[in-house]
């Protein structure tokens, strides 16, 4: 699709000025959501993503296949590392299969909280909510800036027991977090609030592949009023400091273990190019 295609998406009519979900201006997780081809996103999310598409045509190739190494990550550790417990915080627009349908095709009786600040998630919380009977799920409106307010959140208390091991799933969400407010502190205070036995999932935007297309991307997110900073891999991988990463480590997302691929996957990882994805992504142990 054509950048100057997006404005003609489903829903592109105008929506009405007011209302709690249109502030009017783009928003992040609304922007992936279209990027991932969803229809739950507003007019400024569709302009700002054409001017995304014009700059970087490569970005839906990204988005799509940073969603699938996400899934199979979560099959990574259900499976063969046996976590039951995931804290999936950037949750963003459901787009199926959610985390919790991952992790509970192979554990019925895992447990995930979604968290996210945008109000358009919570109006679909409903479709997140639908957990396998043998396991729970909740959502909680909630920031990455304010790591406690969630870890004490009643509905995550009551699905989490943070005694043990969980998976803290940061999926796609720091380049959303510019330096200035501590992304590595933020990341820092969730681990050190996990048990032993526990996991980082991590995947973040990087200028190493195609410097030019990235950074001007930065712009376009910056000038509708969406903060943030794309990281090098070395930027990346601090986020993992006293942490021990698992094989193949710090990865771009159509490398990593793609032995565990989805047949039904619409990523297929060998037909994509380090500079369309331009991620850095991966999953690290908490000793």
């Amino acid at each position: 699709m054509t950048a100057q295609g997006v404005a003609s998406q489903t829903g592109s009519g105008p929506e009405p000025p007011n209302t709690p979900l249109n502030q009017g201006r783009p928003h992040s997780a609304r922007m992936y959501d279209y990027f991932l081809g969803g229809k739950d996103n507003y007019v400024a999310d569709r302009e700002a993503a054409a001017k995304v598409l014009g700059l970087w045509p490569g970005v839906m190739i990204a988005a799509r296949t940073n969603r699938a190494w996400m899934h199979r990550a979560i099959r990574f550790l259900a499976a063969e590392r046996g976590i039951r417990q995931f804290l999936d915080i950037g949750t963003g627009i459901p787009t199926r299969p959610n985390l919790h349908e991952v992790a509970q095709a192979i554990a019925p009786e895992s447990r995930v909280v979604y968290v996210d600040n945008d109000p358009i998630v919570l109006a679909h919380a409903q479709a997140l909510l639908k957990s396998h009977p043998q396991g729970r799920t909740a959502y909680v409106h909630g920031d990455i800036t304010e790591p406690e307010a969630i870890l004490a959140a009643p509905d995550l208390t009551e699905v989490l027991d943070l005694s043990r091991p969980v998976a803290l799933s940061l999926v796609s969400l720091l380049h959303f977090v510019p330096d200035e407010w501590g992304p590595y502190e933020l990341v820092q205070r969730l681990v050190d609030s996990l048990a032993p036995g526990s996991y980082l999932v991590l995947s973040h935007i990087t200028p190493d592949f195609d410097p030019e297309a990235t950074q001007k991307t930065v712009q376009v997110y910056h000038s509708g009023g969406i903060p943030g900073k794309i990281r090098t891999r070395e930027e990346v991988e601090r986020f993992f400091t006293g942490l021990e990463l698992v094989e193949p480590g710090l990865e771009v997302p159509h490398r990593w273990r793609t032995d565990l691929t989805d047949r039904e996957s619409s990523v297929e990882t060998g037909d994509v190019t380090d500079e369309e994805v331009s991620f850095w992504a991966g999953v690290a142990r908490k000793s």
